[in-house]
């Protein structure tokens, strides 16, 4: 077996190969409509010509043709997590078995073609993750991911596949608020199952700051639940990257001609907050490898600006009138060029965009408002921005049943465009804000619902049938808890897996 990932960097063979490569088929026959590959590929061939895989003889190594070589550890490290996937554990005894297999299938063989592996950098939404799968006897060429499966006699067995596939859209999120970093490195090994390819990290917000400043250690000392223990340093945000790759800031609110003693939004017109924002991004930038940073913009309470007499003074200054949606732009305004100064680009909510402040050509909107959707994505599209969509997607809303199929049915494209404004929609992400989930529940909550939005953004536009789907899915599930991962039933049934870590 090879894996053949054409022309797009190392990192793309991992991520790949950790979304379904080795996987579980559902029952005895192998049509497509009863395999359960997830999210399903665009292209999928199988036969009932079938090769046993023994982990004595069984191996994964790098292709000699690969552009990776053995040096190459997050490969590497990748091989022996992905063994250990296929066969759990080597002291189980092997049922007895009746069952006479075509042969043996002894190696999967890595091959990365890209010229340059880069094996230490960090995906990006540019990245080709397309990828073909072809098993066959002696050998197999994966040009790139998942089909093992253990039949009723205890034996991993993989069919002879072919398999062409690439993601519909490039941006495939979720975003989660702050949680354990141990919780961080599970959502992430499921992100990888799912074939997500950003984690939106909500890692601050007006009520909670566990971000440990190296440049402003008072943000986290006052702003986290707990200075020491409900903080991550800059240590752990390199570890979390790694496993998937407070001065006068506050505005004093007043009661009538008096202060409150309370404090509300970042205070727009001191240019002491603007210097704190140039210094606290350009620590940012250096911490975060990613390419763009969000900014947020959405939600904010206008009530304690209005009640300062200093920010009112302001207002007639700048002829805003009352209308303080025009300070808000002021300020994002200045704080879209501080970032843009550290060479980092930006994403916003859709209110900065509905707002009408001057954004970059290359600014990422998100819609993220359930109602006028379509109308939103139109408009902004419209405009010429590149556009990611969560409003259908907000796993925190919770209803009885399987809700999961109403995120399944969502269309990212159904809006009056053109093909062009539809080339814009890169994609989108599910949310799951952190009200009331925490480490006891946020991971059971987020699969396998999440697992739903990952299909439609990565799956052909015609997989629709929310039957089959369900029958995918439910094996899907069983396939996340056999690897530790506590993903919560579609419905009535059991998991014939063991439950691993659980």
């Amino acid at each position: 077996m090879y894996c053949l990932v054409k022309s797009a960097p190392l990192f793309l063979a991992v991520a790949v190969c950790n979304g379904w490569l080795f996987g579980d088929f559902v029952g005895k026959q192998k049509e497509l409509d009863e395999i359960a590959l997830w999210p399903l590929p665009q292209k999928f061939q199988s036969s009932a010509i079938a090769f046993q895989l023994s982990p004595t003889r069984f191996q994964i190594v790098q292709a000699k043709q690969s552009s990776a070589g053995p040096s190459c550890s997050m490969l590497e490290n990748a091989f022996r997590r992905y063994f250990e996937y296929i066969f759990g554990d080597l002291k189980k005894p092997e049922k007895s078995r009746k069952k006479v297999y075509d042969s043996d299938l002894v190696e999967l063989q890595v091959w990365v073609t890209s010229a340059d592996p880069e094996c230490d950098g960090f995906p990006s939404l540019q990245t080709d993750e397309s990828y073909e799968l072809s098993v066959d006897e002696p050998s197999a060429v994966l040009k790139a991911a998942n089909l093992v499966y253990e039949d009723d006699y205890g034996v991993n067995n993989i069919n002879k596949t072919d398999i062409s596939d690439f993601p519909r859209f490039a941006h495939r999120g979720t975003l989660n608020r702050t949680t354990s970093i141990r919780q961080r490195s599970q959502i992430s090994h499921a992100m990888a199952m799912n074939k997500f390819n950003v984690f939106h990290w909500h890692i601050v917000d007006d009520h909670l700051f566990p971000y440990m400043s190296r440049t402003f250690p008072e943000l986290s000392q006052k702003g986290a639940y707990h200075p020491f223990t409900h903080v991550y340093t800059p240590s752990d945000v390199k570890m979390v990257i790694e496993f998937a790759r407070i001065k006068d800031l506050l505005t004093p609110c007043y009661s009538g001609s008096s202060p409150s003693g309370t404090f509300g939004p970042v205070n727009p017109i001191l240019n002491s907050s603007y210097d704190f924002m140039t210094q606290f991004f350009k620590e940012i930038s250096t911490v975060f490898p990613d390419a763009y940073i969000h900014l947020g913009g959405d939600e904010v309470d206008f009530s304690c600006w209005e009640s300062n007499p200093d920010i009112q003074k302001c207002m007639v200054q700048q002829g805003f009138g009352t209308d303080y949606s025009k300070l808000e732009s002021f300020y994002i305004q200045r704080l879209l060029d501080i970032v843009a100064a550290t060479k980092k680009d930006y994403m916003v909510w859709q209110e900065v965009f509905d707002n009408g402040v001057k954004l970059k050509d290359d600014t990422v909107v998100e819609v993220w408002m359930g109602n006028k959707m379509e109308e939103e994505l139109q408009n902004v599209t419209g405009a010429g921005f590149t556009t990611i969509l969560s409003a259908p997607w907000y796993l925190d809303y919770i209803s009885y049943g399987q809700d999961w199929q109403h995120y399944y049915k969502v269309e990212p494209l159904n809006f009056p465009c053109t093909d062009a404004q539809k080339k814009l929609v890169i994609g989108g992400e599910t949310c799951l804000w952190g009200e009331y989930v925490d480490a006891t529940n946020l991971t059971p909550r987020l699969w396998p619902r999440a697992s739903a939005v990952a299909e439609r953004l990565w799956s052909d536009k015609s997989m629709t049938d929310v039957d089959n789907a369900y029958n995918h899915l439910v094996q899907h599930r069983c396939r996340m808890v056999k690897r530790g991962i506590p993903a919560e039933p579609l419905f009535v049934g059991h998991c014939r897996q063991e439950y691993k870590g659980l």
